[in-house]
């Protein structure tokens, strides 16, 4: 079912069904069981290494049933990490500021203009400014200690919109240059187009729903470089959240480590 190839065949052959490929496999693992070990060993688990106990004296068993031993055990560990970190990602929706709009607008201020900042009109930028000097004057992330707000906040918010109007600068013309390096004069006319494009009010709701798909994707594979990750990866009250449609955290996560499994399988 993996796909993988287990009998050579001439062009125009057809191809081998799947019970025809269960009996090749069959015939591989009774006659060469080092050989079918040695080829799939990708494609097997820690509880299929005891159809192998007959050559356990080989030192290519033992070599092969590390590697498949040392594969699960990372497996298991990144699925451990990743729904340390979906709970935490949970937990700080609802608990505070850090997935709000402008928070992560702080974080990724390209990504934010990308999709979310060059299509606000001059009344939304005004409104999103003032959320986020009623929030810092509420005590939100950000307000000055001691929640005493007025003039105080509202110059740390000013040199704060400095800040990431430095950095989004800093970061377009990083983008840029690549652009020059990697696309040529036909693609970038193309890019002016795409600038001048207006999505619908629809369309712009799908691009605020993808950035902050984006940017939970960033929480949870580690790139935020500001949040401290051992705060979540080594603590086990993580392990032990009620944590909302797991099936489906599950399978996304599962589907995630097939693909970091065929990468490591092609470095080996």
């Amino acid at each position: 079912m993996s796909g993988s190839l287990v009998k050579s065949q001439q062009i125009g052959e057809a191809e081998l069904t799947l019970q025809q490929r269960k009996e090749e496999l069959l015939h591989q693992y009774r006659t060469r069981p080092l050989v079918f070990l040695e080829r799939y060993h990708a494609c097997l688990k820690p509880q299929d290494l005891s159809a192998f106990a007959h050559v356990i004296s080989d030192p290519r068993t033992h070599h092969y049933s590390i590697v498949i031993q040392r594969r699960a055990a990372a497996c298991t560990n990144r699925t451990r990490v990743r729904n340390q970190r979906y709970a935490a990602l949970r937990a700080l929706q609802k608990e505070g500021q850090y997935f709000s709009e402008e928070q992560m607008r702080i974080r990724e201020p390209l990504l934010y203009e990308q999709y979310i900042g060059q299509y606000l009109t001059d009344e939304e930028v005004l409104e999103r400014s003032q959320e986020a000097m009623l929030d810092g004057a509420q005590g939100g992330e950000g307000a000055p200690a001691g929640g005493t707000g007025g003039l105080a906040h509202l110059l740390l918010n000013s040199y704060q919109e400095r800040l990431i109007q430095s950095r989004l600068q800093e970061e377009q013309e990083r983008e840029d240059c690549q652009q020059e390096e990697d696309e040529d004069e036909e693609d970038g006319d193309n890019r002016v187009q795409e600038k001048e494009w207006e999505p619908t009010p629809e369309e712009k709701a799908l691009l605020r729903e993808e950035f902050i798909s984006q940017m939970h994707q960033r929480f949870l594979d580690g790139k935020d470089k500001d949040f401290n990750y051992s705060e979540v990866d080594e603590n086990p009250d993580y392990d032990n959240l009620d944590i909302v449609s797991r099936d489906a955290e599950d399978k996304y996560f599962d589907e995630d480590d097939e693909e970091e499994e065929e990468e490591e399988d092609m470095t080996e």
